[in-house]
């Protein structure tokens, strides 16, 4: 008697082998046989004749750090077929963590992830200071596994106290925190994350970017010794020649201690078309000498909503904005209708006084938005009122109590067209979701769908043997996670099954589902239909189930 047994799909394994049409038989959470017909009963049989059947995928950039604490389905993670995401990226993790150090921690998860305050204050009680504490609060209630990384800022934080973005560490510190690397390691950890380009709630730096490269290195070095274990990094994205320079630091690391590498996020843009084919160049050729350099590239575009009521990702690289829209409601009204502080605002945006960036901002509602304006751009609106964008934005919202929602669509991937090359490159790694992250101004999820829907089915350029490669038996091999990314005798019974001819990412709508009655954008997954994860149903019928078969998922 199987626990599991789904009958007739297109078996789709995640080696990059055509599909074929098989049974796939589970027993005590492993895959027991993969077979064109398979004899015997189930406790439970998955009809999937006409559907695909694949290994779960594998999200390896995400911020599910916290809400693995009141959600361990990572929602929508398991609706769009993901079985096991990667938390603890951009150098931050929720361990190792003194009691003292908690608020500087919340900063800056609200600050570079845009998770609200409630977040961390409404929905658990912490009960933990390291790894293994933070391990054993989460894994009980997971439905989903976890590959988590621990965050390099939080290290330092936890080493060297109000000094970790102050200044260099001392050889003493720095021998500390690789010993409290290996603790963490060992307690569950896949890796480490860092970041050259975050700020705290402050608009400082985060800690890890007071590390030199000889901190790194020496963190990296433990990294290999505790058997080729992940670095990730997020470089200075936004400037080419700088990422180059990144790759060839990770490069020597990856050489010099035996490690893969990661960065992300990689983005296409027409106003760095050339970004994309430098940066693969030098991957190539840090490849050709044996380095594990792996690019992370998110398959879809951004489409970040926001409105002046609270913080947005938007306005990150306008320091006064940033400072201003932090402020208490009351606060930032007055702020906002005092033109002393709107005038170095306005001075933020440049001399174009915001076009470049603002102009085509779509007014996408709000409860207090003129129904006239939905649908408008913002460059539109400032020509009738004959106000600068940026004023015009400002002053709108003013005029309706801030409650003026805007959109910026399509940020990151300006043309589909290049995208999909891109995507098909062999040595492109698929993630950067972010899922879990800025959930009150863009759904972070629908990756998955969307690399089917718009680049196998729609442009062509993956087939479905080798989109499902890419998000399963690729990604556990980047990241070492043990029996994860293939369907066959002996691997973890991480299944998806879904239909090939509809798989897809629904429209963008609000979900008032967070502590303190938060809202966050999510997209419904189009398309899954069943999803199983270490050999248990754990969604079905549009519906989660009891099932909390999810764990801490292990390196090779």
């Amino acid at each position: 008697m199987f626990d599991v047994l789904i009958r007739g799909g297109l078996v789709v394994d995640g080696s990059g082998a055509p599909g074929r049409v098989a049974d796939v038989a589970v027993n005590e959470g492993r895959i027991v046989a993969v077979e064109p017909h398979i004899d015997g009963g189930a406790r439970r049989t998955l009809e999937a004749a006409g559907r695909v059947v694949s290994p779960g995928f594998i999200d390896p950039h995400t911020h599910f750090d916290v809400q693995l604490l009141w959600d361990g389905a990572a929602k929508p993670a398991l609706e769009h077929g993901v079985t096991a995401v990667v938390p603890g990226n951009c150098s931050l993790s929720l361990a190792p963590l003194k009691a003292k150090d908690r608020a500087a921690l919340v900063g800056m998860f609200q600050q570079i992830e845009e998770l609200p305050p409630a977040a961390f204050t409404e929905a658990f009680e912490w009960t933990w200071e390291d790894f293994a504490g933070y391990r054993a609060a989460v894994e009980p209630g997971l439905q989903v596994n976890v590959a988590p990384l621990v965050g390099h800022s939080l290290i330092r934080l936890w080493v060297m106290g109000a000094d970790a973005n102050r200044r260099a560490a001392t050889a003493d510190e720095i021998s500390a925190m690789q010993d409290l690397l290996r603790a963490s390691l060992d307690a569950g950890a896949v890796g480490l994350s860092t970041s050259f380009i975050d700020v705290d709630e402050n608009g400082r730096p985060v800690p890890s970017r007071f590390a030199p490269f000889s901190e790194l290195d020496a963190l990296a070095a433990v990294l290999g010794e505790r058997g080729e274990r992940m670095l990730q990094v997020v470089p200075e994205f936004y400037d080419t020649d700088i990422t180059i320079a990144r790759i060839d630091q990770l490069a020597d690391l990856s050489l010099r201690h035996g490690i893969p590498t990661t960065f992300s996020p990689v983005f296409d843009s027409r106003l760095t078309p050339d970004n994309v084919p430098r940066t693969m160049a030098r991957v190539e050729e840090q490849f050709a000498r044996g380095a594990r350099v792996w690019p992370q590239m998110q398959t879809r575009p951004i489409d970040i909503s926001f409105s002046l009521l609270r913080p947005s990702l938007f306005f990150g690289r306008l320091p006064r904005w940033v400072r201003v829209l932090r402020q208490p409601l009351e606060t930032r009204l007055a702020s906002l209708r005092d033109p002393s502080v709107t005038d170095r605002m306005l001075a933020d945006c440049g001399p174009d006084g915001g076009a470049a960036m603002m102009s085509e901002l779509v007014v996408r509602g709000g409860d207090a938005a003129p129904a006239a304006l939905v649908g408008m751009t913002l460059g539109e609106i400032a020509r009738q009122r004959d106000e600068s964008c940026a004023r015009a934005l400002i002053n709108l919202s003013l005029e309706h109590g801030l409650d003026v929602a805007f959109v910026a669509a399509s940020r990151g991937h300006d043309d589909t067209g290049r995208i999909g090359p891109m995507l098909a490159h062999p040595l492109m790694h698929i993630g950067a979701s972010d899922g879990g992250a800025h959930l009150a101004s863009f759904a972070t999820y629908g990756d998955t769908g969307y690399l089917f829907s718009e680049f196998v089915r729609k442009a062509g350029a993956l087939t479905l043997e080798a989109a499902v490669k890419k998000i399963t038996s690729d990604t556990a091999q980047i990241w070492g996670l043990k029996d994860r990314g293939r369907l066959a005798r002996g691997q973890a019974a991480d299944v998806v099954v879904f239909d090939p001819a509809t798989i897809g990412r629904g429209e963008e709508r609000p979900e008032f589902d967070m502590p303190g009655d938060g809202m966050r954008y999510v997209r419904d997954a189009i398309g899954v239909d069943a999803v199983v994860v270490n050999g248990q149903i754990v969604r079905e019928g549009g519906r989660y189930t009891d099932a909390r078969p999810g764990e801490f998922c292990g390196v090779s």
